[in-house]
């Protein structure tokens, strides 16, 4: 299977050499290295120097966006059916100014104003798995779009412009749709769920969305065409009008929820949908569309996928060392993250081709003694320990320290002749 995925991109890369990298590249990305940079995924493949890896993220002839096209096609084809498609972003934390579309910025990953980069992020998910499918480098609109020296030195291309992040996902929306994904829904948090264009762009391509908003969102309710708050609304609702209904199966068993739907505006297909926590009350808010009438339970199930890609950020992050790169280029970024993405794919077809299909028995779930099916930790884990290569030599293995303290030695007389240079007297 390892050898199928690889084929799919073979012909992307024009030479052999940059073809045996990314081999190696993705296989270290699977292994059990601690921090899977240029570095030690060169010292796992048995280079003697990282230029190889390096030269593959940043100089090598291949475009990382056709690569993209077949890891969401292959991630199609293995997880098939009617699927839905989530947008998110992540962040990842840096030090320094240079790498591409870095500032201080909110981001969830630190919970916190860090200095960070963020991608906004597509995944795909179905009853037999999710993986991420797609990916978008946010671009600030001050700090880096409107700084023409900033941008060519961190390789930003000319005609990359600022967009929103509900334009980047809706950007990967259409790039999915277009390619045929058939989804017939797509979800999102508040971010995606309060932007107006974005939820008439996905109306105008008859899709179906469950997007987040908050509790301040205006709704005008159907019956007498009163304008209210979303948090207002839930107040004129009968006790009748909730059902408890699970939004999915979670670590501990299913979620089950108090769910709620109020029609909004003329037009029959469109509702506010609202969940309640059945033990703290806390409420959550979502405006639905269909291009036809669904059921609740059909809207709650989209509901409840939208933490799928959490799922995916954490397995890609934890696993195959998505947020791992030490790179500042904004095509070496893409790359990196793109070649991630593949590696995730790969695990979670391995894990639907090894699962059997089951019935949704909860309570033969909780009988049953059997061990649970192959998750994608413990497939990486496998794969890892059946790919390892052969112990180096003690003199490989000090060679490699020796690179690598000659290496750091130059980057602090560096930094060391900066800091002496500006802090100097005149």
């Amino acid at each position: 299977m390892f050898d199928q995925a690889m084929a799919r991109i073979a012909g992307r890369f024009r030479r052999v050499e940059p073809r045996a990298t990314a081999r190696a590249f993705v296989l270290g990305l699977l292994s059990g290295v601690e921090r899977k940079t240029c570095w030690q995924l060169a010292e796992q493949a048995g280079y003697a120097r990282p230029g190889p890896m390096q030269r593959l993220l940043r100089r090598a002839r291949w475009n990382a966006d056709e690569v993209r096209d077949d890891v969401r096609s292959y991630v199609l084809e293995h997880l098939g059916g009617d699927g839905v498609l989530i947008v998110d972003e992540t962040g990842f934390l840096k030090k320094g100014d240079r790498s591409a579309g870095v500032q201080r910025q909110y981001t969830g990953t630190a919970g916190r104003i860090e200095n960070a980069q963020v991608g906004v992020f597509l995944a795909y998910a179905s009853e037999r798995g999710r993986a991420l499918v797609d990916r978008r480098l946010c671009l600030p609109e001050h700090t880096w779009c409107q700084d023409s020296e900033r941008r060519s030195g961190s390789g930003v291309p000319e005609d990359v412009e600022f967009a929103t992040k509900p334009r980047l996902a809706l950007q990967m929306i259409e790039a999915a749709l277009d390619a045929g994904c058939t989804s017939s829904w797509v979800t999102g948090d508040e971010v995606y769920g309060q932007d107006p264009q974005h939820r008439s762009a996905l109306e105008a391509r008859g899709v179906g969305y469950v997007l987040a908003v908050a509790c301040t969102t205006r709704v005008r309710i159907n019956q007498d065409s009163t304008v209210l708050r979303a948090d207002a609304a839930v107040t004129a609702l009968p006790p009748d009008a909730w059902h408890r209904q699970s939004a999915g199966a979670g670590a501990k068993g299913p979620r089950y929820y108090d769910w709620a739907w109020v029609q909004i505006g003329s037009d029959a297909n469109r509702c506010l949908l609202i969940r309640r926590n059945p033990s703290t009350g806390e409420l959550a808010f979502y405006l639905c569309w269909s291009p036809g009438q669904v059921a609740l339970s059909a809207l709650v199930r989209v509901a409840g996928i939208r933490w799928c890609i959490e799922e995916c950020f954490q397995a890609a992050k934890g696993q195959v060392g998505l947020d791992h790169y030490q790179v500042r280029h904004w095509t070496a970024w893409h790359r990196h993250v793109t070649l991630a993405m593949l590696a995730l794919a790969f695990l979670t077809a391995v894990a639907t081709s090894t699962t059997p299909a089951r019935s949704a028995d909860l309570h033969r779930a909780a009988r049953s003694s059997d061990p649970i099916d192959l998750t994608v930790p413990e497939l990486r884990h496998l794969i890892g320990a059946l790919f390892k290569r052969p112990s180096a030599s003690v003199a490989t293995l000090l060679a490699w320290s020796n690179w690598r303290r000659r290496h750091q030695a130059q980057a602090r007389r560096c930094r060391y002749r900066q800091r002496l240079t500006t802090s100097s007297p005149p």
